[in-house]
């Protein structure tokens, strides 16, 4: 996860000028906008359909959610490591958060499939809208993921900063989504 100093460090860059950041935080805003909508919907729904709730949650497998956690706070670990690498300490850190995001698609693709076939789908508009709002994230981690490997292969500083910034985004998403899905 980002620290108070890599926040400080986005923010000196962003006064500097370095990267089109305008666009960058309006991209974030953007995005924590429309999660918050889908996570709203996905909590009114809950409170309205007590039994669905009840039924989609008998479905949901926390344990592997909980995995998922970790792979992603790690991976926000590493993508925090190249922004305050140098020159040459970047590459690594940022391919090791690229494959946590793999192995998070990997293990969230596996519940999908047990889900599935355990009859989820019975949840009605619940299950939906669960596969609606972890799928629109997934495809944010897979997404993600592919913008870490360039970045990776060709760094410049100013890339290093704004996929470390998005990536931290999934990670917040990941983490309000996670109680609110599996946990409540």
């Amino acid at each position: 996860m980002a620290t108070t100093d890599d926040m400080d460090m986005a923010v000196r860059k962003a006064g500097s000028g370095e990267g089109d950041c305008l666009l960058l935080w309006i991209l974030v805003w953007s995005e924590l906008a429309a999660f918050g909508a889908l996570l709203v919907a996905f909590l009114l729904t809950t409170v309205v359909d007590a039994g669905g709730a009840s039924l989609l949650r008998s479905h949901l497998h926390p344990g592997l959610a909980a995995l998922n956690t970790v792979l992603l706070v790690s991976s926000g670990w590493q993508a925090a490591l190249a922004v305050r690498g140098g020159e040459g300490a970047v590459r690594r850190p940022l391919m090791l958060a690229a494959l946590f995001g793999l192995a998070f698609a990997a293990v969230k693709i596996a519940e999908y499939t047990v889900e599935i076939r355990s009859g989820i789908g019975g949840a009605g508009t619940l299950a939906e809208l669960y596969f609606l709002v972890t799928g629109f994230h997934l495809l944010h981690v897979v997404f993600g993921t592919g913008i870490l490997l360039l970045v990776a292969w060709r760094p410049s500083r100013a890339n290093v900063v704004m996929i470390a910034t998005l990536w931290h985004v999934i990670d917040l998403v990941w983490l309000v989504m996670f109680p609110i899905v599996y946990l409540t």
